[in-house]
């Protein structure tokens, strides 16, 4: 039994399918680009999916990475600019040559030759750049330095006031909070507190945080307030959130694994596909989160939303001109 990639082998392959499938402009066959790559096709498959939804900010019609099938062959059809040559600014550069130089001084590493390879071309690139006492500000480690913070919190009994990044939204909020235990949970550090703005008890992953400070005010949760339950499950949908029931084609099968789901079944139409159910309050969302599987996932329940994806389809489609192709980024 074959283990499960690590997430920095998984990016390393993806980063690398694009010019690998470039350089073959007539496609490649599935079982050779899988034996080149060293893994089962299966999941070679699972990473030309996961790189369909891959691209530029926009996340629209022109902007992903697009991939055609054909038989058993792939082939590239718009790179989404991973082909472009990398231009660093200088303080890019350097921030670069520091955390290489910093890397090769960790003893055991096992790819210390690759490293100094890269640490050689970038400081050839950069020139006299990196010779310069240009300031670099690099965060080593930002989820600790929140830790402390957080600690300090809850140890004075203090709120805290802090700038999160709320990745469903892509929105960064500030809010202010009252602090009321640390859980460490698959590896990942979580506040679980009493959030005043939107009135109830929130997770808040460290690692997303961008900022935050002790206040000089007493945390005041409201009293009775029930912590959760982590050994049920992380995510836990406020009591009374809508269910979403969506039908997923093969290549979104993915999103049962990725997401709490509930009612999963087999399905034939699509074929080969799922019909789940999600709980959400966030219908803006569910939403995104249909619109990013592009044909691959559809609304059943509820109808408003269900006409709101299909509203956000007609406006895609009205961006193209007749001949089928996206428009210019300059609009000609």
């Amino acid at each position: 039994m074959t283990s499960a990639p690590t997430t920095t082998e998984r990016m390393t392959r993806l980063l690398s399918l694009v010019p690998y499938l470039t350089a073959r402009p007539q496609g490649a066959p599935l079982a050779e680009v899988a034996r080149d790559f060293g893994v089962p096709e299966r999941q070679l498959r699972r990473d030309l999916e996961l790189l369909w939804m891959c691209g530029l900010p926009g996340y629209g019609p022109g902007d992903l990475i697009d991939l055609a099938f054909e038989g058993d062959r792939v082939r590239v059809t718009f790179t989404a600019g991973m082909v472009r040559p990398l231009r660093l600014t200088t303080d890019e550069a350097v921030a670069l040559v520091v955390a290489l130089r910093t890397l090769l001084e960790l003893p055991g590493l096992a790819e210390r030759e690759a490293v100094g390879r890269a640490l050689a071309k970038v400081s050839r690139a950069a020139g006299h750049a990196t010779q310069r006492g240009t300031p670099v500000a690099l965060s080593v480690d930002a989820q600790e330095q929140a830790l402390a913070v957080v600690r300090e919190g809850l140890e004075r009994g203090r709120a805290l006031h802090l700038h999160y990044y709320v990745p469903t939204r892509d929105e960064r909020t500030e809010r202010t909070v009252d602090p009321l235990r640390l859980l460490l949970v698959d590896g990942r550090s979580y506040l679980e507190a009493w959030c005043r703005r939107a009135e109830g008890l929130r997770l808040f992953r460290l690692d997303r945080v961008d900022d935050v400070e002790v206040l000089d005010e007493p945390a005041a949760p409201p009293p009775g307030v029930h912590l959760r339950d982590v050994d049920a499950d992380l995510y836990q949908p406020e009591p009374g959130s809508p269910v979403v029931r969506l039908r997923l084609a093969r290549t979104a099968r993915w999103v049962a694994e990725y997401y709490p789901v509930e009612d999963v079944r087999e399905v034939d139409d699509p074929p080969g596909g799922l019909a789940v159910a999600v709980r959400t309050a966030d219908m803006a969302w569910a939403r995104r989160l249909v619109a990013s599987l592009g044909g691959a996932a559809a609304v059943d329940e509820p109808a408003e939303l269900a006409a709101a994806v299909a509203a956000d389809a007609r406006a895609a489609l009205a961006r193209y001109p007749a001949d089928g192709h996206p428009p210019s980024p300059s609009g000609g």
